[in-house]
């Protein structure tokens, strides 16, 4: 049987005793109560800090991770940043797989941080990278003595990290609450969210927020550009999600959403809120009788978009918008 390493583990619960609990913040909206979770604020500086936390601990207690074992993760961008952060933290090695899409300043810092950074580079169809990614990520878990595939897309730990953490957050600090947007990918935050909300708080309404071109929800597979939701695979974890309604935003109303996040109130906020943003305005448009209230994640903050979706060349460049209409940030 293989053993937990006990000062891994005693560093697994430094860190939970560590990690902040991000605040709600009510922000003023014609038609609902609209409240968001500012899931920015975590250390790694997004939502996915809780599934990639919730993941390590159980494979250290478990016994899959040691301090020999390398994490091998693919990623689009914020899931490699919570990796990064936490396995720098437990002292274990880390070797995250990236594409071209992932933002500039998320590349910088994990080359900063980790001796090996691979990028894919291809093949690129209209599913984008993700498939190519995984190729790597197989490669290398063969080629390592002592590797650990996280697995988010499938990894039933990374939906419990935000039922338990993410979720019970939410609940306590929102104890009424009529609908919850959340924008999906891996499918673990909608997962872990909706069974926790629809536990403790009985009837929500959970809209699920994907993007065109991403095939979640069933749409044809098309050329996306801007990380962080959507996905060319339909992840497993998505059917363990309660979801009541569903909204597909394109991209060119996510930088849309970013911008107006930014005008009216003040939020430097990532592309995938953004785009829960602007689902949330176009499901509530017109919206008569009793303001419902309605919560969201802040996933991550937007200064790592500052080179593509809040500056006006690249919206323009990808026919995402005017530049006229993007003041940049």
């Amino acid at each position: 049987m293989v053993m937990t390493d006990a000062v891994l583990w005693e560093r697994v619960e430094a860190t939970r005793r560590e990690m902040p609990r991000t605040d709600l913040v009510r922000l003023a909206h014609p038609h609902v109560e609209l409240h968001a979770k500012m899931e920015s604020a975590n250390p790694g500086g997004s939502a996915k800090d809780r599934a990639a936390y919730w993941i390590l601990r159980e494979a250290v207690r478990r016994g899959e991770i040691t301090r020999r074992t390398t994490v091998v993760e693919s990623s689009s961008g914020n899931f490699a940043l919570a990796l990064s952060w936490l396995c720098a933290r437990l002292g274990i090695r880390l070797i995250p797989v990236i594409d071209p899409n992932v933002n500039a300043a998320t590349e910088r810092t994990l080359r900063a941080t980790w001796n090996r950074v691979e990028k894919v580079e291809g093949p690129v169809d209209a599913g984008g990278f993700l498939l190519a990614r995984l190729d790597r990520v197989a490669e290398l878990v063969k080629e390592l003595d002592d590797a650990y595939w996280p697995d988010q897309y499938s990894n039933a730990d990374g939906m419990r990290g935000h039922y338990e953490l993410t979720g019970a957050e939410l609940v306590a600090a929102l104890p009424t609450l009529t609908h919850l947007f959340v924008g999906i990918s891996t499918g673990a935050t909608i997962a872990g969210l909706s069974q926790r909300v629809t536990h403790d708080l009985g009837d929500v309404t959970v809209i699920a927020v994907d993007v065109a071109g991403s095939v979640i929800l069933g749409g044809p597979p098309s050329r996306r550009w801007i990380p962080g939701i959507g996905s060319s695979i339909r992840p497993p974890l998505i059917d363990r999600a309660v979801i009541t309604d569903s909204v597909i935003v394109s991209e060119r109303e996510e930088v849309a959403g970013c911008h107006d996040l930014l005008r009216d109130h003040g939020l430097l906020a990532g592309g995938s809120t953004g785009c829960v943003y602007a689902a949330i305005n176009r499901y509530f448009d017109g919206w008569r009788g009793p303001p419902p209230v309605v919560a969201f994640l802040c996933a991550d903050a937007g200064q790592a978009y500052r080179d593509t979706v809040y500056d006006p060349a690249w919206v323009s460049a990808h026919h995402l918008g005017s530049a006229a209409s993007v003041k940049g940030a």
